[in-house]
């Protein structure tokens, strides 16, 4: 997948190419991922400026396949749709069944099929939003496209980035992908219903998740069960009404 959308080169890394000049090529592809990187910077803050405008809570949730990302979109939209409205958009290399699955809630979806590319970019989520009536939200969710590698280089705009780890994966998840984590503004340990069945080691994850992102709030939740889910409605209730306040600060300072 990367070698189809360019973000192998993100990173100072060896590039293998088809010509002799390894060291020349490799400094080309360099400055075309720092193009890239910046121009999607720039959108991603045009981005934030409008959601702002809007009074909008914007979450970029990122994870690998099967974590159960998609379970605790729906769940979460559908528990807290009496206290505040809440949209999606979906990235997917191909097909559009978790969007399908989470229009069962009643909420606005829509998704972008992103085919070779690996990753949203904050071009792509303003067109989608473009077809969500953003004034009737408080909450937007970005369900980013499977994978802990090329999302973790991409700002979408959001306010808030969270990374999710099931306990299925291991505790060294942080270890593996640093780069994805130490972004994170937010880590949900999630299937934790699951956490006896697997072995999965707690303490060691804690201490993983610490490690690579200090400053990241941590969630321990089952999105099937429930358990844990009311202090992570709580944080976006909380962190929704933050945006909701900072907007109504601005207007005044413009008046």
């Amino acid at each position: 997948m990367c070698e189809n959308c360019g973000c192998n080169v993100v990173s100072d890394i060896e590039i293998h190419s088809p010509t002799h000049d390894h060291h020349v090529e490799h400094i080309r592809s360099l400055a075309i991922a720092k193009s890239i990187l910046s121009k999607n910077d720039r959108l991603a803050e045009r981005n934030r400026g409008y959601f702002l405008d809007k009074g909008l809570l914007v979450l970029n949730i990122l994870s690998s396949p099967g974590s159960g990302k998609t379970a605790l979109i729906e769940k979460t939209i559908t528990d807290l749709k009496h206290k505040l409205t809440a949209g999606v958009i979906v990235g997917d290399l191909e097909t559009d069944n978790d969007a399908k699955r989470l229009r069962n809630s009643g909420a606005p979806v829509i998704q972008i099929t992103t085919g070779n590319v690996c990753h949203l970019e904050a071009d792509m989520v303003l067109q989608a939003s473009q077809h969500i009536n953003l004034n009737s939200l408080d909450l937007l969710i970005i369900e980013n496209v499977g994978n802990l590698v090329c999302p973790a280089a991409y700002d979408l705009g959001e306010n808030l980035r969270v990374v999710l780890l099931s306990v299925t994966e291991g505790e060294d998840k942080p270890l593996k992908y640093p780069t994805m984590f130490k972004s994170a503004d937010v880590v949900i340990i999630n299937k934790i219903d699951l956490a006896e069945a697997v072995e999965f080691e707690r303490e060691k994850a804690l201490t993983n998740i610490q490690r690579i992102a200090p400053n990241a709030t941590i969630f321990e939740v089952s999105a099937r069960t429930s358990t844990g889910m009311k202090t992570w409605y709580d944080y976006i209730l909380s962190s929704a009404t933050l945006v909701k306040n900072s907007l109504l600060v601005s207007r005044r300072n413009a008046d």
